[in-house]
């Protein structure tokens, strides 16, 4: 019986490569686990990584080829709205696409469903209690240069009003990486603006830097800081002494006490060892993206997106965060806001 091939776009280069082995090693994890189930339509899952950090030409060269001869059954893996903008086109209804990042709303296309956070739902919450809980006002806006944090920052800013809050400024830095100087000249520009907290949107090591940069300034004594990406793999790149009054909002946190959490955690320790990559927010969300797939196609009785279209409104699935149900093309989910302890996440309310 021929393999069920899924296609897993996974950043292993550039400021998302610190996520890579996270979620390379959580993506074996549940293809072992799949196929112990009985794989997908009765057939054993195969996951074909390819690098979403190479250059865009590139992968979509490479992923054309595999669309093309038929290689692939499916899309899914973490990456960043920039990667999935670049290789939608390519896919022409031809696969199934769950898409397991927080990312900045609004995906409808045909063939493509969502399991991570939106703003209204992420951000809106955490905004709200944090000037309530410690009157911040003010926020300074610093994001990398692409669909993600300029769309979360289109939205944030229709509501920004009703939210009691209000901007003190904002700067969006090369998504490739910031020079010394471009990182300088934004903590000035930071550290000039009175802010109450900064809105961090940044991926990976562009966020390690940026917290690096904060902390050398002492700027956490004057102002928190507030994410929708942070997880454990940057807190361990930033260090200890760079975390502090940081906060994240997200569906996941390896601190979850829940039964769903921990299991996941225990499995994947099992699997893997006790010095494994840290089960992040981009791993969980690569975990739980394959039984997403897995369950809308097993609903649909076919991998055509088609049917796949037809069957995933309503559909519950099982993952590490409880049961998610899918509202359209998006699955709804319960979000927390977490503060930093050093390198690892207290949970402070769920939102």
């Amino acid at each position: 019986m021929s393999d069920f091939v899924v296609g897993v776009l996974l950043h292993f280069q550039g400021p998302g490569g610190i996520y890579g082995p996270s979620c390379q090693a959580v993506t074996e994890l549940a293809v072992a686990e799949i196929n112990a189930t009985g794989g997908v339509l009765g057939r054993p899952v195969r996951a074909e990584l390819l690098d979403a950090g190479q250059a865009p030409a590139t992968l979509r060269r490479q992923l054309g080829s595999a669309l093309d001869a038929g290689q692939l059954h499916a899309l899914t893996g973490w990456h960043t709205s920039a990667v999935r903008n670049a290789v939608v086109p390519l896919l022409q209804r031809r696969v199934p696409y769950v898409y397991p990042a927080a990312y900045e709303g609004a995906e409808n296309r045909s063939g493509l469903y969502v399991t991570g956070e939106v703003p209204s739902a992420q951000l809106f919450p955490a905004i709200r209690r944090l000037r309530a809980t410690r009157g911040v006002r003010r926020w300074y806006v610093v994001g990398d240069d692409y669909a993600w944090p300029r769309g979360t920052f289109q939205v944030l800013s229709r509501q920004i009003t009703e939210l009691d809050a209000q901007f003190a400024g904002a700067r969006f830095l090369p998504a490739a990486g910031a020079s010394a100087a471009e990182l300088a000249t934004t903590l000035d520009a930071v550290e000039a603006a009175h802010a109450d907290g900064v809105l961090l949107l940044m991926v990976g090591q562009n966020g390690v830097r940026f917290n690096r940069g904060f902390a050398r300034r002492g700027l956490h004594e004057r102002m928190l800081r507030l994410s929708t990406l942070m997880e454990e793999n940057m807190l361990l790149g930033s260090g200890a002494g760079a975390t502090a009054d940081l906060f994240s909002a997200g569906g996941w946190f390896r601190s979850l006490a829940t039964g769903e959490a921990l299991d996941l955690i225990g499995r994947y320790t099992a699997h893997h060892g006790l010095h494994a990559p840290a089960v992040g927010a981009a791993a969980e969300a690569c975990y739980e993206g394959i039984f997403a797939l897995r369950s809308i196609v097993q609903r649909a009785g076919s991998s055509a997106v088609g049917a796949t279209d037809r069957s995933v409104d309503g559909l519950v699935y099982e993952g590490p965060r409880g049961p998610m149900q899918f509202s359209g093309n998006h699955a709804d989910q319960r979000l927390y806001l977490a503060r930093a302890v050093g390198v690892d996440f207290e949970l402070v309310t769920e939102l």
